[in-house]
């Protein structure tokens, strides 16, 4: 339930669930989004992350449970919400018929407020000319485009789907560490997805993983990185692990040595690791988030 003395999230979801035939691609999803925080959405291919931030915008119907967007149900009036929202879709949809002075301009159109200078300083960064039809574009000038007009109208909450792919790496630098760290900085909600782990380390504050259409993981990243340790022990010879712990994410044991991934790690593990296990040498290892991510799909996979 939501604390109705704090206020109200920028993203609710509740229940959200959406099926192709008999296929369920999100599952029941529950997510709470504060405003003025930074969200990574990370997952493997087809784990729902794109599905999901489609109803979040309207551009897909929900078979069951409901999303809320900065206070509006987005079934009952999902234009309030586009109006409120910049949003970049895996796919860009951009009408190629049109100059990207046209495009700006009809984009324009949809929003409240539009900041010019910002569009004005994108268009020298992503080196667009606004005389040039959008047909003629790359894969990374539309992406460059899509970017403009989600950021110009300086929205509410920002809604990125895999917004770097296609970019070129000193561009992307430059978009990362420029406009989009002053969003995040800002009073404003950001949530993007990306299979580039790294940039969600870098400028989310709460992470969460999405398998197979449920949420694994939700979590600020510096205590999600803090709780999570890999453990490295060596097995006495012909000895295999006897005890794991209930917060085990992952393991592996290859010959004698034996790897193990955990949550909710302290120091008062390890005695009990040792006295339940034949073994020795047993060391604690830091994990970057794309290890945590890693590792908590090998141990689904493993399981299934």
């Amino acid at each position: 339930m939501i604390d109705v003395s704090r206020p109200e999230p920028a993203v609710w979801l509740r229940g959200l669930t959406k099926k192709y035939g008999p296929a369920t691609v999100v599952d029941g999803l529950d997510l709470e989004i504060p405003r003025g925080s930074t969200f990574g959405l990370i997952g493997p291919n087809g784990a729902g992350k794109s599905t999901t931030l489609k109803m979040m915008m309207g551009m897909l119907s929900i078979d069951a449970g409901s999303a809320t967007v900065l206070g509006v149900d987005v079934s009952a009036d999902p234009t309030a919400v586009k109006r409120r929202v910049g949003y970049v879709p895996e796919i860009h949809s951009i009408y190629r018929w049109m100059r990207v002075g046209e495009v700006i301009g009809f984009v324009r159109s949809f929003y409240p407020k539009w900041n010019a200078g910002l569009c004005a300083d994108l268009l020298d960064l992503f080196e667009l000319d606004p005389k040039k039809k959008v047909k003629q574009l790359s894969k990374g000038m539309l992406a460059k485009l899509a970017l403009l007009v989600a950021v110009s109208p300086e929205p509410e909450l920002l809604v990125l789907d895999e917004p770097m792919s296609g970019l070129d790496p000193i561009v992307r630098e430059e978009f990362l560490d420029g406009v989009l760290r002053s969003m995040c900085d800002s009073e404003r909600t950001v949530l993007f997805s990306s299979h580039t782990i790294d940039d969600i380390q870098r400028l989310a504050d709460t992470v969460g993983l999405l398998y197979q259409g449920r949420l694994l993981v939700h979590s600020p990243v510096d205590d999600l990185l803090t709780r999570t340790k890999r453990i490295r022990a060596v097995l006495h010879d012909g000895v295999l692990p006897r005890w794991l712990p209930e917060t085990t994410i992952w393991q592996r044991v290859q010959r004698r040595e034996w790897l193990l991934t955990v949550g909710d790690f302290s120091e008062d593990l390890l005695p009990r690791l040792r006295g339940e296990n034949s073994v020795h040498d047993v060391e604690v290892q830091d994990l970057s988030l794309e290890d945590v991510f890693k590792d908590y799909v090998k141990g689904r996979k493993g399981a299934a």
